[in-house]
């Protein structure tokens, strides 16, 4: 048991940090989200004798991850927790105000009642595969803005747009060949790419997406937990004998993966055997197409 817990609200530029002593108390401090700011967290737990508490923060964007990197190097457990859960807690606590301040101080609260996971850092070669992956997502989705654009602007403009294409297209291209080299310069990346390989379905990128975020099957207890962590899971809704809603996919997870697997699962249904087979057994149950889509998305995860 900790003694000490740290809840810190993240944001791009700054951490609200949020310090629950033994007693109950808080400590709060204001650092930057830079490595000098953490150099100053770490001296300010020090003045406070919490050299290893634990440490909790939210899931937001990218901006949670060097901090937590730094923190878990210094032999911090460091619990990573989706931003709903946060929600919730302050919901059932019916806290009313909504402040940095007092949002780490619902972290660190969380932290202690509730006692979550500590979270794992991945491989630095899953790291890199993960920055790659959303970097060739991004510039594919400035390609489709740019060529949308194409079509209906002005002359004056047309040539500019264009050449920003050609830049786009060399970019995305050159990315596609660095994502290729560095899965099969590591070992351990090449081989899990031999084995996603095999599923009929998935295709070079969407192995890349699924090695960014999947790579380390050790954060997983089961495929459910897998499942869940890209949304896919299923939500049900009823309540006595007059609400009894439709089940719907959760969608609490990471949206980035649901993404990265609708149109495999699309391919995986209409163009192999085994999807085929699956297409049909649902659609003879009466199951709607999204819904048996959604089916495959979730049955892939549990394959991959």
């Amino acid at each position: 048991m900790h003694k000490y817990h740290l809840g810190i609200d993240v944001a791009k530029a700054k951490l609200d940090c949020a310090l629950r002593m033994p007693d109950g108390k808080y400590r709060n401090k204001v650092v930057a989200n830079t490595p000098a700011g953490y150099t100053t967290l770490s001296l300010w737990l020090n003045k406070h004798g919490a050299t290893l508490p634990h440490v909790c923060m939210e899931a937001t964007g990218v901006y949670w991850e060097a901090v937590a990197e730094y923190l878990a190097s210094q032999n911090m457990v460091v619990s990573v927790i989706n931003p709903a859960q946060i929600k919730a807690f302050g919901t059932s606590r019916m806290v009313r105000t909504k402040t940095d301040r007092v949002d780490a101080q619902l972290i660190a609260a969380f932290c202690v009642e509730r006692c979550p996971d500590a979270w794992q850092a991945p491989s630095p070669a899953e790291q890199a595969l993960r920055a790659m992956v959303l970097r060739l997502d991004a510039l594919q989705n400035m390609r489709t803005q740019e060529s949308n654009r194409l079509d209906v602007a002005r002359d004056a403009v047309q040539d500019g747009i264009a050449g920003h294409i050609t830049w786009l297209d060399t970019e995305i291209k050159k990315l596609s060949a660095m994502i290729k080299n560095h899965m099969n310069d590591d070992p351990d990346l090449k081989d899990k790419q031999a084995l996603l390989d095999s599923i009929p379905g998935l295709g070079e990128r969407t192995i890349a997406v699924l090695l960014a975020f999947y790579a380390d099957t050790q954060r997983f207890d089961n495929a459910r937990k897998a499942v869940a962590f890209a949304g896919l899971d299923p939500r049900q809704h009823e309540s006595g004998s007059s609400v009894k809603a439709k089940p719907r996919m959760s969608k609490v997870g990471h949206s980035f993966l649901r993404k990265a697997l609708y149109m495999p699962a699309m391919v995986t249904l209409y163009k192999t055997a085994w999807g085929k087979s699956f297409r049909a057994r649902l659609a003879a149950s009466g199951k709607p197409p999204m819904l048996i889509i959604g089916a495959m998305m979730r049955k892939l995860v549990h394959v991959v």
